[in-house]
């Protein structure tokens, strides 16, 4: 492919000829489930021809017949004689799915295709430990059927194992009361818990999976396409929905679509490769607002890493994105940075630019799995943990004392609790820490002192007087004073009372007098100033009498 600078842009074109379904977002359906691409052993290898039982529906909306698995089921909108010619012919198959919509209702009936021959065998299900999938989702028409997979698919995959080994075993799992799972982690002998997120946990599941898809002309992929407009469009309403559409579609660049089952794009991201400047261009990434704060998006670019490192064998070792106010904290947790440090030759008039956006870059490490970083940082403590315990001795708990249930005992030698001098505790530590650290009268100075640097009229006296600038100001003023360094006094404890504070303060205000005139706005902000202070002081009326003296 040969890389350069992007051509003009030619006005875009709109595939989506239809924009009732954009608040939901698209509901797409399977025609050949034979052409889906499943991504195993991580990302290195593609596998096609995966071929699933299922039973056909069809839909107004798409006019088209579509292949689902057995148990799921698309929300049927074909007109009222259809349904109940295909609800006598298929009553048989309807028990089978045990099914318990009403069939009294036309609206609750499920349409079924007894013409598809091969929908009769339940689909076999491969989760393989590097199968990418990410989980987001929109408010989709299907949401009542994907309820009843759920239950189906913790059956039919509940034994599989999804995650990478790591040195330690399993003390077993358990359910939280928020729908997770924390895994007990056993490692020499101590027992670390670790939760699992509830995107983690929907891709075991087989809730969600995770595509890659580009524009190749077939026709499930511009369905997914299509799919991914719709949230993009629906999600980022500031960016034209032109250029949206004509980006996604364009065949230079690959899109990573998060699906729900049936067929349901719930987010993804769109990224432009530049395998020969090492760094990918990250253009969009939506999730469903109504999902976004179940961890799918941090999971989804945990994937995105992954993938990109291993399809294009670390070619690619960098991401680039400009990202709006609203997005730059969440690209900063997934160890994006606003210090760019790839020269500007490598990518300026490559990337698109945006006005208003920030540049923000994330550097690949070459040695780290991202969808086991949480594993890896759980496995790293572990280690510390030993390392702490083999030079220390604060991992044990010891027994509380005993001789104080006598109540004749009023005081003990500190050296013989146990463990307490083990721990390097020496009677001068004790002594510092009865050492009252602040004047009783500190809170009250420090919030005066608060007032007045925040006041209006305190901007002279914020620092000293430059004498640079000023050239006989110290030769007049033989006792300076500010507001920086009477802070700098209070934080060392240079004031034991009110009322040496104050006359720090009255320095400040008859200094300014003394060399300023009467008339110039210097001597005006420190009579104001000294006003303010003064009106401060009597809101504490045990502090009142020190403006008397």
């Amino acid at each position: 492919m040969a890389e350069g600078p992007p051509p003009k842009r030619k006005k875009a074109i709109d595939y989506d000829d239809d924009d009732d379904d954009e608040d939901e977002g698209p509901l797409i359906k399977r025609t050949r489930l034979e052409k889906n691409t499943t991504l195993e052993n991580g990302y290195g290898d593609r596998k096609g021809e995966q071929k699933h039982g299922s039973r056909s529906a069809g839909t107004k909306s798409s006019g088209v017949s579509t292949k689902q698995n057995t148990g799921d089921s698309l929300k049927d909108t074909t007109n009222d004689t259809t349904r109940n010619k295909n609800k006598n012919k298929n009553k048989t198959d309807n028990d089978n799915n045990n099914n318990n919509n009403d069939n009294n209702d036309p609206k609750n009936n499920k349409k079924h295709d007894t013409n598809d021959k091969r929908a009769s065998p339940a689909p076999t299900k491969t989760v393989s430990s590097d199968v990418v999938i990410v989980n987001d989702s929109l408010k989709s028409k299907n949401s009542d059927s994907g309820a009843n997979d759920n239950n189906k698919d913790k059956t039919e995959d509940g034994d599989k194992d999804n995650s990478t080994s790591v040195t330690g075993t399993s003390a077993g799992d358990e359910e939280t009361t928020d729908g997770g799972l924390v895994t007990k982690f056993v490692f020499d002998g101590v027992e670390y818990p670790y939760k699992e997120r509830p995107a983690v946990l929907e891709e075991m599941n087989g809730i969600i999976e995770f595509r890659v898809v580009n524009n190749d002309n077939s026709k499930e992929n511009m369905m997914v396409l299509t799919g991914l407009k719709n949230i993009f469009q629906k999600q980022l309403p500031k960016m034209p929905r032109e250029y949206i559409a004509r980006l996604v579609y364009d065949r230079s660049h690959v899109s990573i679509a998060v699906v729900r089952k049936p067929l349901t794009v719930v987010g993804g991201i769109t990224f432009r490769p530049f395998e020969s400047r090492t760094f990918a261009e990250i253009v969009f990434c939506a999730i469903s607002s109504t999902e976004q704060v179940r961890g799918y998006g941090a999971h989804l670019m945990n994937h995105l890493k992954d993938y990109v490192r291993n399809a294009y064998a670390g070619r690619i070792k960098n991401f680039l994105t400009y990202a709006d106010n609203y997005a730059i904290g969440y690209f900063k947790k997934q160890g994006f940075t606003k210090e760019i440090s790839l020269d500007k030759s490598i990518w300026m008039g490559y990337i698109k630019d945006y006005e208003g956006g920030t540049i923000m870059q994330c550097t690949m490490l070459p040695k780290i799995r991202y969808l086991d970083a949480n594993k890896i940082l759980l496995v790293q403590k572990a280690a510390i943990m030993r390392k702490i315990r083999e030079i220390s001795k604060s991992h044990i708990v010891r027994p509380g004392l005993q001789v104080f249930k006598n109540p004749e005992v009023t005081q003990i030698d500190p050296l013989t609790i146990p463990g307490l001098k083990e721990a390097g505790w020496t009677p001068a530590m004790d002594e510092i820490a009865r050492r009252l650290k602040r004047s009783p009268h500190y809170a009250v100075m420090q919030a005066l002192l608060n007032e007045m640097q925040a006041h209006p009229s305190a901007w002279p006296f914020a620092e000293p007087v430059n004498k640079d600038e000023v050239a006989d100001y110290y030769e007049v003023i033989k006792e300076p004073m500010d507001l920086f360094t009477m802070e700098q006094r209070l934080e060392a404890d240079a004031y034991a009372t009110l009322e040496q504070f104050l006359y720090d303060a009255r320095l400040i205000f008859n200094n300014c007098r003394k060399y300023n005139n009467e008339t110039t706005t210097y001597y005006k902000h420190a009579t104001k100033l000294e006003k303010f202070l003064y009106s401060k002081i009597k809101d504490y009326p045990e502090y009142a009498h020190v403006l008397d003296s």
